[in-house]
């Protein structure tokens, strides 16, 4: 039926290979895990596997820790996010000015990238420690506190304690972008700009900003799922403590799975995040129309 040239079976044999990967590691896993989300699949039970229908996803939504993750991950993304992007992009801005011994600084500012976030949680979780940690030290010597603080023990710190380690992280990968983007603007919108009596601050907002929309754009979706997905980072801190407080979704998720065994309510909770992102990036992608998200 079909007539294939010599060329175009060495071309699919070559590509048949990666497309199996790909079908096995990828979408396989993905409709396994769409399917159990609507089953009672437990791992100490297996021979009474059956489908509920609805019922995960109604006895997650019942679940007061699934809503707690829930309000956490909003708060989780949010603030990491702005953080993130404000101190990036002013390193990226100090970055892409010519001085002594800029690559040093770079080095640092790209460093936690090049780190696991586990390994970050774990970093973060001596600092933060209540009676060994440099950041209790530090506070009790400059006079700020008079007793040392439980910040990842107390509900009132852990959160705010895994968004500081999270937007140390992130930094650099704002840094890297933006600043990868600043170096492609011609120099000569910004001659045309002085030449126009545009000040320092006119060239931001009319030449470098929209000049770099698109990355800044592609970057903020990309950190946004990313950040949504990745638990690795309260792992190494609190592995979601104390009583659930730093839990989100995808470390609920992880915890249904490891402690629970259950992996039809684990399924259900990563079936919702997949929709909760799908529609975001929906909305966001209308909100900013942008055509050139790639372009960066």
């Amino acid at each position: 039926m079909f007539d294939l040239s010599a060329r175009q079976k060495f071309i699919l044999s070559s590509l048949l290979p990666a497309l199996l990967l790909v079908l096995i590691f990828t979408y396989y896993p993905f409709l396994k895990g769409v399917v159990m989300a609507f089953q009672e699949y437990k791992l100490f039970n297996l021979k009474q596997v059956h489908f509920v229908g609805m019922q995960n996803f109604i006895d997650a939504f019942r679940d007061h820790q699934f809503l707690a993750a829930l309000k956490n991950s909003v708060y989780w993304v949010f603030f990491s996010l702005i953080l993130q992007f404000l101190l990036g992009f002013i390193l990226a801005l100090f970055l892409n000015k010519k001085f002594w011994g800029r690559g040093v600084y770079q080095g640092f500012i790209f460093y936690p990238w090049a780190l696991s976030g586990f390994l970050i949680g774990l970093i973060w979780k001596w600092l933060f420690n209540s009676q060994i940690g440099v950041i209790n030290d530090l506070l009790l010597r400059l006079g700020l506190i008079e007793d040392r603080i439980g910040f990842l023990s107390d509900p009132k710190w852990a959160m705010s304690s895994v968004i500081i380690a999270n937007v140390w992280y992130g930094i650099a990968f704002f840094t890297i972008m933006l600043l990868a983007a600043l170096q492609s603007i011609p120099s000569e919108l910004y001659e045309a700009a002085s030449i126009d009596g545009a000040n320092g601050y006119r060239k931001l907002l009319d030449v470098t900003i929209p000049y770099i929309m698109p990355t800044i754009i592609a970057t903020t979706l990309l950190r946004v799922i990313w950040i949504f997905n990745d638990p690795t980072l309260i792992y190494g801190m609190t592995n979601g403590g104390p009583g659930g407080a730093t839990h989100i979704l995808s470390s609920l998720m992880l915890n249904k799975i490891i402690y629970d065994g259950d992996y039809g309510a684990a399924s259900a909770v990563g079936v919702i995040m997949i929709v909760m992102l799908f529609l975001y990036t929906l909305f966001y992608l209308m909100v900013t129309k942008s055509e050139k998200v790639g372009d960066f």
